[in-house]
């Protein structure tokens, strides 16, 4: 969902196109043709203005560690940084000019990293077995920038040793104190309506490639609930769910709880609520919507 933080990798367009390419290049595939086999499959992410840019920013990054990059694709990332048009996207979104003062420095060097030469291709990994990272009922317990605590819930787990996700609903906890289970079990879930975003609950099935890389350090894991329901990871499109899943391979849910309670100091909250216990518990007299 959308722009998180100012780094390249802090956006979850880049963290799933950037997966997907090596994914594919490490199962042997030439990076020309990964590319467009990349780009022609995620074509909507060039639809969406907030997350077009970090398709070419994560095409350009696995080009350049595989030295492939296509001039094409390097002279689209100039275009963007010495335009503007990125810091304009920023703009438009609300980012404060110190956010916007940081994208900048991070863009130009982004910028001359790929224009410089690498001394060689990055090594094809050998494909690994996957294991989920969370176990279903988990309860995960972020810091926010305010200083409170956040959290989220794992909803499901995928034992597919290819996949391997995990489904996870992000609640509105903001808590100075941190979390209990009991917390948890109460907490209703993140519903978001900023950016592009229209009461779209924020549950996601999370990819496990990318978590032990950059995200170890932003979860704790205080303990597990019960969760009665079943979720399968075949039901792209939530049929007979109460919200219709995202997919990603970047492990942002603290950064979806930061966006939505900013966007609520200026516009009103989601009409919309969904509760973990609806997520979590068998009871006839809840509707599926």
């Amino acid at each position: 969902m959308g722009i998180w933080g100012t780094a390249i990798k802090d956006n979850d367009a880049f963290a799933d196109i950037y997966s997907e390419f090596f994914d594919l290049y490490n199962k042997g595939g030439h990076p020309d043709i990964i590319s467009k086999k990349v780009i022609d499959d995620n074509w909507e992410i060039l639809e969406i203005e907030e997350e077009k840019n970090s398709l070419w920013f994560a095409i350009a990054l696995a080009q350049w560690e595989t030295k492939s990059l296509d001039p094409k694709v390097l002279s689209k990332v100039e275009d963007i940084v010495s335009s503007g048009a990125d810091l304009k996207i920023w703009l438009d979104l609300g980012a404060s000019e110190q956010d916007i003062k940081k994208r900048k420095i991070v863009l130009d060097k982004f910028l001359e990293k790929i224009k410089s030469d690498r001394p060689k291709a990055k090594p094809r990994q050998k494909a690994k077995s996957k294991t989920p990272i969370f176990a279903t009922g988990d309860c995960l317990v972020f810091k926010l920038t305010n200083g409170n605590y956040g959290g989220a819930v794992v909803l499901a787990t995928d034992n597919n040793p290819e996949t391997a996700y995990n489904l996870v609903a992000t609640t509105r906890l903001n808590q100075s104190n941190k979390p209990t289970l009991k917390d948890f079990e109460n907490a209703d879930v993140l519903v978001c309506n900023f950016g592009q975003w229209q009461d779209k609950a924020d549950v996601t099935w999370y990819m496990p490639d990318l978590f032990y890389k950059d995200y170890p350090d932003i979860y704790e894991n205080i303990g597990k609930i019960v969760v009665d329901l079943e979720y399968d990871t075949k039901n792209h499109d939530g049929k007979g769910y109460l919200f219709k899943p995202s997919w990603t391979a970047g492990w942002s849910m603290n950064n979806a709880a930061e966006r939505q309670f900013e966007s609520e100091s200026t516009k009103p909250k989601p009409t919309k609520i969904l509760t973990i216990k609806q997520l979590t518990k068998k009871d006839k007299w809840w509707k599926v919507f």
